[in-house]
């Protein structure tokens, strides 16, 4: 179990995370723009991270293709290339010019993808045959919107190729500066194809019980964790989030079991993660038009703390957090840092409005997935400094 001595601690506390020094604990969370044609990263991209840039500030970036085969979304960066690490170096320099520190998340998106992000229009892997049902749709290229594909159970002797494409883009992202990487292996993407029961129907050593569930996960941690140092490897998870029908019968089970193999390599290797990131389940309960307050709360925190506690090392929380609720989930230890996506899409400035306790813009969802570089992107008004003191 963690420390969990957070008296008098707030969301702008400094907090050692390793062998980096926070100034503060508010996070730029994982968020998905489309500003990335060719899955190249673009100027606008520079702008964009060095707006949401603070002194031992912390950034997540958005879900980044490992190989030709892990998108699912139009306009994605991609970190499989020359070309693309040469273009993160230049995000990567703007943000520690900043004094930030910042973090690329590794994303393969499996069977939540269409044979048009497919090289030569082949059908996207995953752990088993079946597609995500017709409930969810997957934008495309075009601005539409349609089922997802039916994907392709990958072979046994296939799988130790997907672990080597995470291990070679994790050291791609230090090659491009990045202070560590983020292993997305939440909201029903690769690898929660495996880890969730109600996905993966496997019956080789990667489906069944709990442990050989949680085997690719596993491996692909221990794979990173070799290569670039357990210290710059994170992981994100979302056991209650059935996002893209990745339903588990155990939520909470799926949780412990995937938290324990992470302590346990923790153990063997004598150094800590990162840290591991949470979505909660009051995320999914505000995307999909919600649950009473009152129960998302109990909801969230019954299952949070329970993972809090048995997760030895850095926590942090995400999902439909407010700075209210921010400041109340650190000073009660029930997370070290909370992550933000949306306020901090409207507001590049959102830590400082955060420690004014000033108003907050308005996100504007329709621009969220367009193709411009600047409307929706890096056009949100910073605060009036000169009409605010700051504390």
């Amino acid at each position: 179990m963690g420390d969990f001595s957070s008296e008098g601690l707030t969301l702008f506390s400094p907090y050692k995370m390793g062998r980096l020094n926070l100034s503060h604990r508010v996070v730029l969370a994982p968020l998905t723009r489309c500003r990335a044609p060719n899955e190249i990263p673009q100027p606008a991209m520079i702008e964009y991270y060095s707006q949401r840039s603070t002194p031992g500030g912390l950034l997540i970036t958005e879900a980044t293709s490992l190989s030709d085969t892990s998108a699912g979304f139009p306009r994605v960066p991609g970190i499989y290339t020359d070309e693309q690490v040469k273009k993160w170096t230049k995000v990567v320099d703007a943000v520690h010019a900043k004094g930030a520190i910042i973090f690329c998340q590794l994303l393969h998106a499996g069977r939540a993808s269409h044979q048009v992000y497919q090289p030569s229009g082949s059908s996207p892997i995953s752990s088993t045959n079946n597609p995500i049902s017709n409930r969810w749709k997957i934008l495309l290229p075009d601005g539409s919107q349609e089922t997802y594909a039916q994907p392709r159970r990958l072979e046994t002797h296939e799988i130790p190729q997907i672990v080597e494409q995470y291990r070679h883009a994790a050291l791609n992202a230090i090659r491009a500066g990045f202070d560590g990487i983020e292993i997305h292996a939440a909201h029903g993407y690769l690898i929660d194809q495996f880890l969730k029961d109600g996905i993966n129907d496997r019956t080789d050593e990667y489906g069944g019980s709990l442990a050989d569930r949680c085997k690719f996960l596993t491996q692909i941690v221990q794979a990173v964790v070799e290569a670039i140092g357990a210290n710059r490897v994170a992981v994100r998870i979302s056991p209650a989030i059935d996002f893209n029908d990745a339903t588990d019968s155990d939520p909470i089970g799926l949780g412990l079991a995937v938290i324990d193999k992470l302590n346990q390599l923790q153990y063997n290797v004598g150094s800590k993660l990162a840290y591991l990131h949470v979505t909660q389940p009051r995320f999914f309960a505000q995307y999909n038009g919600g649950l009473a307050e009152s129960d998302q709360d109990t909801d969230a925190q019954f299952m949070m703390r329970t993972l809090r506690q048995a997760y030895q090392g850095t926590f942090m929380a995400s999902g439909g957090f407010t700075r209210e609720l921010g400041m109340e989930t650190v000073a009660s230890g029930d997370a070290d840092l909370v992550s933000y996506g949306r306020n901090f899409i409207s507001n590049p400035d959102l830590v400082l409005r955060f420690k004014l306790n000033a108003p907050l813009n308005k996100y504007i969802r329709e621009t969220f997935y367009t193709d411009d570089p600047v409307v929706g992107y890096t056009d949100y008004p910073f605060l009036d400094k000169e009409s605010v003191k700051e504390d």
